[in-house]
């Protein structure tokens, strides 16, 4: 099982509670099906919206102090030891149950990330991704699913962590 940290970053956004609910209503599946195991919402305000939305879907919130990884402080409240990192209005594709599931339950101990791919992916951000695969990340962003213990360690990987690229991807809204 995993736990989704799922972002909002600017909660006063008239669409960043659509975009939130977009986004948490596509993990639905994932809890069916056994995969996700808790949501943790991380905010970086207080909002009576972002409140609400957790009532109803039984995720817990988390406001994060300035200057701090979203990632970081959604992981110290996450119970799983494997979190996927989302943004609000991030969308698994279909499938990514069943390549989630199978990575989580078949990788090594030594393996600390993996990452699903981004939508309209240009020629910098693939130059980019192919550099990250040689010398490695450091740090989490949206579409990585990561040990926990690794992002309450710090916001940076030390040393920097090899992803392994997922065939599972997100779509935005």
């Amino acid at each position: 099982m995993i736990s989704a940290l799922t972002h909002v970053a600017r909660p006063a956004d008239p669409d960043a509670i659509d975009r939130l609910a977009d986004t948490l209503s596509a993990l639905v599946s994932g809890v069916a099906a056994g995969l996700v195991g808790d949501a943790v919402i991380v905010a970086g305000a207080a909002s009576e919206a972002i409140e609400a939305v957790a009532e109803a879907t039984g995720a817990a919130v988390v406001v994060r102090p300035r200057g701090t990884s979203p990632w970081a402080a959604g992981a110290r409240v996450a119970r799983r030891d494997w979190v996927l990192c989302l943004e609000a209005g991030d969308v698994p594709a279909e499938g990514w149950i069943r390549s989630l599931d199978r990575f989580v339950g078949t990788v090594r101990p030594d393996v600390a990330l993996a990452r699903l791919r981004r939508p309209h992916a240009g020629l910098p951000q693939r130059l980019a991704a192919k550099g990250e695969r040689v010398i490695g990340v450091r740090a989490a962003r949206a579409g990585d699913l990561v040990r926990r213990e690794r992002l309450i360690a710090g916001p940076i990987f030390s040393p920097r962590l090899r992803p392994r690229p997922l065939i599972a991807r997100l779509e935005r809204d």
